[in-house]
């Protein structure tokens, strides 16, 4: 039964590592009624929960819970004084303090982004932590502690994730925040200009020119050609000329 129920841990919390990223130290948020089922089952939360999870975890509580605890009077003083054990979180009631179970709501709103598990025997509490996305929640059956399988938002969530239909809303924040430190978000009214790429030569003025034929169809350097052989001819005819007469004088 141990081996059985420490398969499903497991399980449980690959799911939860892989898909809501969630790593040691395990952060877990303690209500009231968890201590007193601990001090009734006779369970040491603190030397038993890391083994279970198996890895290292920070068991916290509130002020809230705390100030609970101590509203409850004597039937409550054992579980107030395991409370009193554990790291006090920061919510956003010190002045006006409000009911444990809605301290621990308040904890883990915008898709608990400090990876809180929820450690509560109170099941509306429960039921209410189910239809968050991403929070495991752990409770005390016959002497041990469970940690409860993935609630179908969690697996609905995980599922619109696959088809890159949702992001978590810290992981928008963060990604908006790395852009403003990158200087990479765009910015109101602001328009980006277009950089005028180096162009290569106009392909039209890589062309050859054409040589312009005369009024006959002949190049002018065929015509050339002729007028000098003309020339030399004259030259000849002349030196002929003037050898001849010498001769009949």
């Amino acid at each position: 039964m141990k081996l059985t129920r420490q398969k499903h841990a497991k399980k449980n919390m690959g799911f939860y590592k892989h898909n809501f990223h969630f790593r040691e130290p395990f952060q877990v948020l303690l209500d009231g009624t968890f201590c007193q089922a601990a001090l009734r089952n006779k369970i040491q939360i603190r030397e038993q929960l890391p083994g279970y999870l198996d890895g290292a975890t920070q068991l916290c509580t509130t002020r809230c819970v705390l100030k609970e605890l101590e509203s409850l009077g004597k039937a409550l003083y054992g579980a107030k004084l395991i409370a009193q054990r554990f790291q006090v979180r920061n919510c956003s009631h010190h002045k006006d303090p409000v009911s444990g179970s809605a301290c621990l709501l308040s904890m883990i709103e915008e898709g608990n982004p400090h990876h809180f598990f929820i450690a509560t025997q109170d099941q509306d509490l429960a039921n209410k932590v189910k239809k968050k996305a991403g929070v495991p929640l752990l409770f005390i059956i016959q002497n041990t502690m469970v940690l409860d399988k993935p609630s179908p938002k969690s697996l609905a969530f995980v599922q619109k994730l696959q088809t890159n239909q949702l992001v978590p809303e810290h992981q928008k924040q963060s990604i908006v925040q790395l852009k403003e430190k990158e200087g990479l978000a765009k910015r109101e009214g602001e328009k980006r200009r277009k950089r005028k790429r180096a162009g290569g030569p106009n392909p039209l003025s890589c062309l050859k020119k054409k040589k312009k034929k005369t009024q006959e169809g002949q190049e002018p350097s065929a015509e050339k050609k002729k007028r000098r052989k003309r020339k030399r001819n004259r030259v000849k005819a002349e030196a002929l000329q003037s050898v001849q007469k010498n001769e009949e004088e």
